[in-house]
């Protein structure tokens, strides 16, 4: 038996070696006879800016370069750093920004969900990492006199002349932390299997170096008010990683949470215990923010770092040919069983050559199993957009059982079986990885419950 991996939107040589590592070695743990390949195709059918970005509203070229040049974003609102930068001077976190649209209201379903509060709410930490320290810098704690405003303000006169704040000493070991743990570490690996460690060293020193951590160190006098700035700059750091690495983070839930506590813990925190002031405005603010506002404002640096990602789908609409020439021949290379694995685009062309090979009468020579991940398949019928199906149409004879794999918090993931109601070929199955999009997309792969699924399939379909 053979699996065949077929990587998605925007992925080239570098991420696509880190993801099928990744991948080959989860399947060949389930099957160790099993031979696992990977059908590499970014670099030749991938998408490009030919014109360097020129098209897009909110890029400008880059000062003294040729009309080549990738443009550079504009700052996504006036009076913001320009891309990469964090901190940006933003308004209280109560308050939308006076330059962006109104938030809109989530459905008050939602509201119930912990698990969606939760991904809401680091959604909103990626988007803006210092949120949290913000409110912390702006409100302070609650003391028995009020709400305390300034540093110093509600001291009980017993005080001692000169003695720091516990913040203090928090942001002094912030301060310590080595930028790459080693790799004995069990937080420097886990940088490492998530796909964060490049972005953590910028990460920790814009924290670090932050208004908003000072401030917020500032007015936590307490040990209790300690511990929870100790739990916000963790969480801070680790969000502004994320942001860096985007897509190309494979982190689970589980797994921030673990770097948040490793991290937290070593800032002398908990952070099995939320921040209660920050954790309850954020809470607010994350569940009242939808993402139209925030896809408004960065429009130039989304499309920028959606370049090759949304391209290649357009690219592939237009000339998806070649591409599906190009994976036929790989299957069809090796005799014998094969398992097909595709996430999100490559999804999408197995669907459209299993679907045409099988209506000429054809089927591609081993291919038992269709498994797809986080793909856009069925939208795209549904749509009418699918280059295989005409709309409403159903799959041909031939064509293999599929496993079509989702996560409701990845937007470019969809259902297929109720796309083709009564095939019994055609099966759901939904993983949660509790990330906000765009890093669930990227986090099937470090799932076990994706591979427990797949191997089920594998012995339902009688491969061997």
């Amino acid at each position: 038996m053979r699996f065949l991996f077929v990587h998605g939107t925007g992925v080239r040589r570098e991420r696509h070696d880190t993801l099928f590592t990744l991948v080959r070695e989860r399947l060949t743990a389930r099957f160790p006879g099993a031979a696992v390949d990977s059908c590499y195709w970014g670099d030749r059918f991938g998408a490009t800016l030919g014109a360097g970005g020129r098209s897009v509203p909110g890029l400008r070229p880059r000062p003294g370069t040729g009309p080549d040049a990738l443009a550079v974003p504009d700052a996504p609102y006036p009076g913001a750093p320009g891309p990469g930068a964090q901190g940006a001077d933003l308004p209280h976190p109560d308050l939308p920004h006076p330059d962006l649209p109104h938030p809109g209201i989530l459905h008050p379903d939602l509201l119930t969900d912990p698990v969606d509060a939760e991904t809401a709410e680091w959604a909103l930490l990626v988007a803006d990492p210092l949120c949290e320290l913000r409110v912390l810098a702006e409100t302070g704690w609650e003391t028995g006199l009020g709400w305390d405003t300034e540093p110093g303000d509600g001291d009980d006169g017993f005080a001692m002349p000169g003695v720091q704040p516990a913040g203090a000493r928090v942001l002094a070991l912030l301060d310590g932390l080595p930028a790459r743990p080693g790799d004995g570490d069990e937080l420097g690996l886990l940088l490492r299997d998530t796909g964060l460690t490049d972005g953590y060293p910028a990460a920790l020193e814009t924290t670090a170096r932050s208004a908003e951590a000072r401030r917020a160190g500032e007015r936590a006098a307490e040990e209790p008010q300690a511990r929870e700035l100790a739990t916000a700059l963790a969480r801070a750091v680790i969000a502004a990683a994320l942001a860096a690495a985007g897509a190309e983070a494979y982190c689970t839930g589980a797994e921030r949470d673990r770097v948040v506590e490793l991290l937290t813990n070593r800032l002398g925190g908990d952070a099995r215990v939320p921040g209660a002031r920050a954790a309850a405005v954020l809470g607010r603010l994350a569940l009242r923010v939808t993402t139209q506002p925030l896809l408004n404002a960065w429009r130039g640096s989304l499309t920028v770092g959606a370049t090759p990602a949304l391209g290649d789908v357009l690219r592939y609409q237009a000339r998806g040919r070649d591409l599906r020439a190009f994976l036929h021949a790989e299957i069809a290379a090796v005799p014998g069983p094969v398992v097909l694995i595709g996430h999100s685009l490559g999804g999408i062309a197995l669907v459209d050559l299993l679907a045409l090979a099988a209506a000429r009468g054809e089927p591609v020579p081993g291919a038992e199993l269709l498994v797809t991940v986080g793909s856009q398949a069925p939208f795209l019928h549904e749509l009418g957009a699918l280059t295989a199906l005409a709309p409403g149409a159903k799959l041909p004879y031939g064509f293999p059982r599929w496993l079509n794999v989702y996560d409701r918090q990845d937007v470019l993931s969809y259902l297929a079986g109720p796309v083709f109601p009564g095939d019994t070929r055609v099966t759901d199955h939904e993983i949660t990885s509790r990330q906000p999009f765009p890093a669930c997309h990227s986090a099937y792969w470090k799932q076990d419950s994706l591979y427990e699924r797949i191997e089920q399939a594998v012995a339902e379909a009688e491969i061997g």
